[in-house]
């Protein structure tokens, strides 16, 4: 499972961080690997957001992440690649191979409450930043039903 946004400091370390809680609360963790990146080479080596840590840290989610960018190796390694938004699946594609494009999904296509992009919480406030993370759980446990069929 690799989660994918643009900065690999914000959407998808906590999507990674809360797939990771859910899978150990399940006691799945032998079943699965996840990882996250970015599309851009902007934060190479950075830790998340302050502001992701803290929303992880409110909701209970430990993370630990040092972000690294989308490589053309991903698309072989990965059973299933995750883009934040439209932006970043578009990016994914131009990085993987044709063979791989099947793999990649909108991470909003799992969310019960309705599909388009996971907002980049960057620029915005905490509030924003917890709205992420609810858009990101409710998406990962609809994600688990599906793996689970």
């Amino acid at each position: 499972m690799l989660f994918v946004c643009l900065g690999n400091i914000c959407r998808s370390p906590l999507g990674e961080a809360i797939f990771k809680e859910k899978i150990r609360q399940r006691k799945l963790e032998h079943l699965f690997e996840a990882d996250s990146c970015g599309t851009s080479n902007y934060n190479i080596g950075d830790g998340p957001d302050p502001r992701t840590v803290k929303s992880a840290h409110k909701n209970h989610v430990p993370i630990f992440h040092s972000a690294r960018q989308l490589k053309y190796s991903d698309g072989d390694e990965f059973d299933l690649i995750l883009a934040m938004d439209k932006s970043n699946y578009q990016n994914i594609l131009t990085v993987t191979h044709s063979s791989n494009h099947h793999k990649v999904k909108l991470m909003r296509n799992y969310d019960p409450l309705g599909k388009g992009d996971v907002p980049d919480p960057y620029h915005g406030n905490e509030k924003d930043f917890e709205e992420v993370f609810k858009i990101l759980d409710r998406s990962i446990d609809s994600l688990l039903v599906e793996l689970s069929k």
